[in-house]
């Protein structure tokens, strides 16, 4: 992607306008680190940049900012700005389109991220980011406690980064992140579980953890047992370990909220034949690893069960009907539930023969 990146900068210039690589990718091609996350910041403004690109896209929510997709890769490109007006402590609602691209690294969050690259592939430092990365530290640009006062979601993207990096937080930065962590409580929820799934998802994620108890961030988070988190490989998994606002539901599938009280019952009970049969093999595979059960064994047990659903039960509803002498009705259920019971106990052998016989000696 930088080779393309780099053509895109060359483009821009040949139309007589200034360019650069900006923030993450750079920081992360000092760390040695891939990315596929390429923003470009430029001195021409978005209607310039869709003459020099007519195929480039609009967002809808990001103002100043063009998208362009060459093949599968895209590059975002955005008009230098100074960001005068914030609300809801999230969103710039007034800015400026200036000439220069240090007042618009100004704007930016850490100073890390404030690295650049020209046309040429030469690394641009105006703020020491070179030095924070060396010394795995996150310093804000400029007074900490402005920068996370105007956009909350900074505090927990700086644990984020400090979580994935493995960086230290700077004193400066803590200390702001405790004065202003109550305006967490106003960052949407779909932000805040897009940020935690970073978090509870990385290779570090109990440094991350653990950065969030230490900041007092998980009651602002609305999360009640942090300190008992159950890290799995499934974020589901973790997530289900955890009791938080009801306010996060809407946040998660009808199938994730399915999982995750299913996860929370078999818990309650252990694994067990028929919370295999129940719940499946996927919840219970989930749960063992909570547990720290060997997940092969449970595949085994799995494996092993007599029947996985009560379609395979070996006789059908018409003939309990014929061997009772009975006509439809409510009683055809409950026998198939206590067959079923049975069956997954290996109390009973699923063969029409001695299903027939438990049924006459337990229902005529």
């Amino acid at each position: 992607m930088l080779k393309q990146a780099l053509k895109i900068l060359n483009t821009i210039e040949e139309n007589g306008y200034k360019a650069y690589i900006v923030g993450g990718f750079v920081r992360d091609y000092v760390l040695g680190i891939n990315s596929l996350d390429v923003d470009i910041a430029t001195n021409a403004t978005p209607q310039q940049i869709m003459g020099i690109f007519p195929n480039s896209v609009l967002p809808k929510e990001e103002y100043g900012s063009i998208t362009i997709y060459i093949k599968n890769d895209r590059f975002e490109i955005t008009t230098f700005r100074r960001e005068i007006k914030y609300i809801n402590n999230r969103k710039p609602i007034e800015i400026e389109y200036i000439d220069d691209l240090i007042e618009d690294l100004k704007r930016r969050d850490f100073k890390m991220n404030t690295l650049c690259m020209d046309k040429t592939g030469r690394i641009l430092d105006y703020f020491d980011g070179k030095k924070d990365i060396e010394n795995k530290v996150i310093n804000t640009v400029g007074n900490s406690d402005a920068k996370f006062s105007q956009d909350s979601l900074r505090i927990l993207r700086a644990v984020r980064f400090a979580t994935i990096l493995n960086f230290e937080l700077s004193n400066e930065v803590k200390s702001a992140i405790i004065k202003n962590k109550s305006l967490l409580r106003n960052l949407s929820y779909s932000r805040k579980k897009q940020e935690l799934d970073k978090i509870f998802s990385s290779v570090n994620s109990k440094y991350g953890v653990s950065l969030l108890l230490e900041l007092g961030l998980d009651q602002d988070l609305e999360i009640y047992n942090l300190d008992k988190i159950n890290i799995t490989n499934d974020i589901i998994g973790t997530w289900a370990s955890l009791e938080f606002s009801d306010k996060y539901a809407q946040e998660f599938s009808s199938s994730e909220k399915s999982i995750i009280k299913d996860i929370k019952e078999v818990l309650k009970t252990g694994i067990t034949n028929e919370t295999l049969y129940r719940y499946g093999l996927y919840t219970n595979q989930i749960v063992a690893a909570m547990l720290g059960y060997d997940k092969s064994k449970i595949v085994g047990i799995y494996e092993a069960l007599p029947i996985k659903s009560k379609k395979e039960i070996n006789i059908l509803g018409c003939e309990i009907e014929k061997i009772l002498n009975k006509k439809p009705g409510i009683y055809i259920r409950e026998i198939y539930n206590k067959l079923e019971e049975e069956i997954l106990n290996h109390r009973l052998e699923n063969n029409k023969e001695k299903l027939e016989e438990f049924i006459i000696q337990n229902y005529s």
